[in-house]
């Protein structure tokens, strides 16, 4: 059935051209992702189907009766209610309905007739239909999930992450038939964005979805489309079909170009040699060459953001954190924490909202002091600090003046250097975006910019709170590139469990009250020991609930010591260990030289997992065997 029909819709800003004629459905039940890079319209397209912007050409064509719920990347909200009084006033269907059947209530009690009794049971169906009877219950539930739990706080005193998560709570509580997503992951933990990921594969919604988050499009797409050079490409899969097909796409497009040229030049050499006497044969002949030439310049793909930047070296001490406790107010951040920060380190951070995780940045970096303990920065540190607030510059300032205030030249190695406006142009800046002000820059472009102001410093120390927010597909990938082959400190607090997957190989789980979880390992592997903790620990106690009131004098009569079979348990479980550390070390290489395909660092990053939790159980058992041998 089909809910949403596109037809030739064309969009220009100024002299950019963002789609020419561009054409597609959306059906019940589909899923489908829209993929594009920063600046080349995909949010715009979003505005126009949800009716908050206008095409130059074309129409949207809704069923009738179809709701369209949308999440704008940065929601905006108009007064300083209270978030209660925002909700009340907010067009929720629901919250019409319940409004409605209160008044219908009040009509029946005034007066008691067969009309106002007849409102009153169509409506109260309504409320059977929509869950209006626990409404008040479900926003709670909803909105605590998102991280919103108090309702008496004012709206304008809102962060930006708080004002998108309220706003996508609540669009899921309405309950809308097609919904349009822009962004939705974006100051989400780790945590909210698995639950959303099941909701919307569990749900039967309808979707379509602008999102940058890789391992979240795989899961949960069907469909693929993709916006490059004005021009919309449909796939019928998830992402990894996609890369497939839109790298066989792109190759088959390249020969055809390549054909282009070749005849392009043929023609030309035809043309020069021409008679300037025209005959109606010629004039065709021209006419197909310029079809010729206008193919042999067509586009393949975007230009690629391309990072290299020359770090300074490292000397032997880099960072030190000594026995570090902080807190705020009753909230504990830390509480005696303790590490020295090696080179080569790749540490990621993650952890539910609020508990701290920018706030340790910020200790690290010697922004906040400590309660307790002492941060010691080596002689040669270098810092590059990408904060979540992103870039803080005056709109009306030029592009190329925010990096020439911080340098004039970029030094990439011992034989090259750039000029700051080399450097813009290096990160797809070009000579006439350089002289615009920065309010004239899209969300993932202002992104792009403070990327290159952090870089610009050649930092060897190089900390990034939440990266991937607003970037693209396309500069994710270059900075996951660049990212692998550093050679430096690498701190990674982000919510992209691809990009903590592929980059880091040592996490700080931040658990709360100041408690961090030190685990060797990247996210996949840390998500297959907490979900063998979890079950182990329903078993244990599940078990202790079976044997409760059971004696334990039988544990008393045991015999010290090995048995016979348990000297030879002993000696294998050794062997093992050995074994499954060999193997693991040999997966993670694989990983570590730069692997790519996504399905197979799934794969591979899935043994890993399950070589951890079988080595844990290993150890395990050696160690009480190891005890008792003591014994």
């Amino acid at each position: 059935m089909n809910y949403l029909s596109v037809e030739n819709l064309s969009k220009s800003y100024a002299d950019k051209l963002l789609f020419e004629e561009i054409t597609f459905g959306l059906f019940k039940g589909d899923k489908t992702a829209l993929i594009a890079n920063n600046g080349t319209g995909k949010s715009t397209l979003l505005k126009i189907i949800a009716g908050k912007d206008f095409a130059d050409n074309g129409r949207v064509v809704t069923r009738s009766g179809i709701r369209i719920g949308y999440l704008a990347q940065t929601p905006v909200f108009g007064n300083s209610a209270s978030i209660t009084d925002f909700i009340t006033n907010t067009p929720l269907q629901v919250s019409e309905i319940i409004r409605e059947y209160h008044h219908a209530l009040q009509q029946q009690a005034i007066q008691d007739i067969p009309a106002t009794r007849m409102k009153v049971q169509l409506l109260s169906n309504q409320m059977d239909k929509h869950q209006g009877w626990d409404f008040e219950r479900r926003m709670k539930e909803m909105l605590f999930r998102f991280g919103i739990t108090d309702l008496s706080q004012e709206t304008d005193t809102l962060s930006g992450g708080q004002k998108k998560r309220l706003a996508l709570g609540l669009l899921l509580l309405d309950n809308p038939d097609l919904l349009l997503l822009d962004e939705p992951t974006n100051h989400l933990d780790i945590e909210m964005i698995e639950w959303l990921e099941k909701y919307l594969n569990d749900n039967s919604k309808t979707f379509l979805i602008v999102t940058h988050d890789r391992y979240f499009l795989d899961k949960i797409c069907k469909t693929i489309l993709e916006l490059e050079n004005g021009k919309l490409y449909s796939y019928s899969g998830n992402y990894s079909y996609f890369l497939v097909k839109r790298a066989e796409r792109i190759e088959k497009k390249t020969v055809e170009i390549e054909k282009a040229n070749k005849l392009m030049k043929k023609e030309l050499e035809w043309i020069r040699r021409m008679p300037k006497a025209r005959t109606h044969k010629s004039k065709a002949r021209i006419d197909a060459f310029d079809n010729v030439k206008m193919k042999a310049s067509e586009r393949v793909g975007e230009e690629a953001l391309r990072l290299d930047v020359h770090m300074q070296r490292l000397g032997g001490k880099i960072v030190e954190a000594r026995h570090l406790s902080k807190s705020y107010g009753t909230i504990k951040i830390l509480e005696d924490f303790d590490y020295l920060f090696k080179k080569g380190d790749r540490i990621g951070i993650i952890g539910k909202n609020g508990v701290g995780k920018s706030s340790f940045l910020n200790l690290i970096m010697g922004l906040e002091p400590p309660d307790k303990g002492a941060i010691i920065h080596g002689d040669t540190l270098v810092t590059g600090y990408y904060k979540q607030e992103g870039l803080q510059a005056s709109p009306e300032k030029r592009v190329i003046d925010v990096v020439t205030d911080i340098a004039n030249i970029m030094v990439l190695d011992k034989n090259r250097q750039m000029t700051a406006s080399q450097f813009l142009t290096y990160f797809l800046f070009p000579p006439k975006m350089q002289i615009q002000p920065v309010s004239k820059l899209s969300g993932g472009e202002l992104r792009r910019l403070y990327l290159l102001t952090i870089l610009i410093k050649n930092p060897n120390f190089l900390i990034l709170d939440e990266p991937t927010n607003d970037l693209d597909i396309a500069t994710l990938n270059k900075m996951d590139e660049f990212l692998s082959a550093y050679k430096g400190c690498l701190i990674l607090v982000s919510h992209d469990r691809y990009f903590l997957d592929r980059l880091t190989d040592h996490l700080f789980v931040f658990e709360g009250d100041g408690k961090i979880k030190d685990f060797y390992g990247n996210y996949n592997e840390y998500k297959v020991w907490k979900d063998a903790r979890d079950n182990q620990e329903k078993r244990r106690k599940g078990g202790e609930t079976q044997n409760r009131g059971v004696s334990s004098e039988k544990g008393a009569k045991k015999k010290k010591g090995l048995t016979f079979s348990e000297k030879r348990e002993y000696e294998q479980v050794e062997k093992k260990i050995a074994q499954l550390e060999e193997e693991k070390t040999q997966l993670e290489s694989i990983i570590n030289e730069g692997l790519t395909d996504y399905k197979k660092l799934n794969e591979v990053t899935s043994k890993i997992g399950n070589l951890i939790i079988e080595l844990d159980e290993k150890m395990m058992r050696w160690m009480e065997l190891d005890e008792k041998r003591g014994e």
